[in-house]
């Protein structure tokens, strides 16, 4: 199993379109892949199902994992499959499976504070209990995990980057977006190193790879246009990569396919952002195929 989280400190940068479409991309290619919505807006969540199919889910979301009121011996019970994307992925032995996420996630956020506030030293057991849930034999079966991660840097996303091998950075190509990009690379250095003078038992953390995906980017000719192409260049560097492929600014594509179910890169309105999505896709394979393990 190989785990990306997607984290931007600012939010409405693209980060669940990128998600929703990623997890959809690898499962049309016969992986076995489980989103996990980590994110109080469950944004996700609503890209994969209605209203009516989420409030149904109540008591299964990630909340009653991370907060552990409920007694669960492992995440299997809180998986849920989305019917309308998995009925378009027609002959991939892939499948896309969820864990959708609760508005009162924040709880978990608050109780970390809390906890870790009255003894550092349990730094490291409250931020590993979403990395210890997926390397659990019941998780097994999966190839890939995709987390998607709220805007900022709380808890919640303290957790996705223990677990995960690979970070991806959706950024859009303007000041406010690609601002907060080295703050956010500090703060995760800063949270490594104090998760590991804490581990104790625990295994340690590394430093997930990073890269960067560019969305919403307004192309000219086949290009960025000049105005975006400055913050690009300003944000990427040999430590920091940035996908070649890039999301182009296409609302009227991407805005109406979560209340389809379905995304975009199984075949939307535009064959021009299906095609850059499953580029991504490929991109995103090749990244985790030359991870050191």
């Amino acid at each position: 199993m190989q785990i990306v989280s997607v984290l931007n400190h600012k939010g409405g940068v693209g980060k669940t379109t990128l998600t929703a479409n990623l997890g959809a991309g690898l499962a049309a290619r016969g992986k076995k892949v489980l989103l996990i919505d980590l994110d109080p807006q469950a944004s996700l969540s609503l890209s994969f199902f209605t209203s009516e199919e989420w409030s149904v889910l109540a008591g299964r979301t990630i909340k009653d994992w991370l907060v552990p009121d409920s007694g669960l011996d492992d995440m299997k019970p809180l998986i849920s499959s989305p019917p309308r994307v998995n009925d378009r992925l027609g002959f991939s032995s892939g499948y896309l499976d969820m864990i959708v996420a609760d508005n009162d996630l924040d709880q978990f956020n608050e109780r970390a504070i809390a906890r870790t506030a009255a003894d550092p030293s349990t730094f490291a057991e409250v931020h590993d209990r979403l990395r210890h849930g997926l390397s659990m034999p019941a998780m097994a079966e999966y190839d890939i995990v995709l987390l998607d991660c709220s805007p900022g840097f709380d808890a919640l996303g303290r957790s996705a980057v223990a677990a995960c091998d690979l970070l991806l950075i959706p950024t859009r190509p303007d000041y406010l977006s690609t601002n907060g990009i080295q703050s956010l690379g500090k703060k995760i250095v800063d949270f490594v190193a104090t998760f590991n003078s804490h581990r104790g038992k625990l295994s340690p953390v590394r430093r997930p790879a990073p890269s960067i995906v560019f969305t919403m980017v307004q192309m000219y000719g086949g290009r960025p246009i000049a105005d975006q192409r400055p913050y690009m260049a300003q944000v990427v560097t040999p430590n920091l990569p940035a996908f070649e492929s890039m999301m182009s600014d296409s609302k009227s594509v991407y805005g109406p396919a979560p209340n389809h179910g379905v995304p975009v890169v199984l075949g939307g309105l535009g064959r021009a952002q299906t095609r850059e999505l499953r580029e991504i896709v490929t991109e995103l394979t090749e990244r985790l195929e030359n991870l050191v393990p």
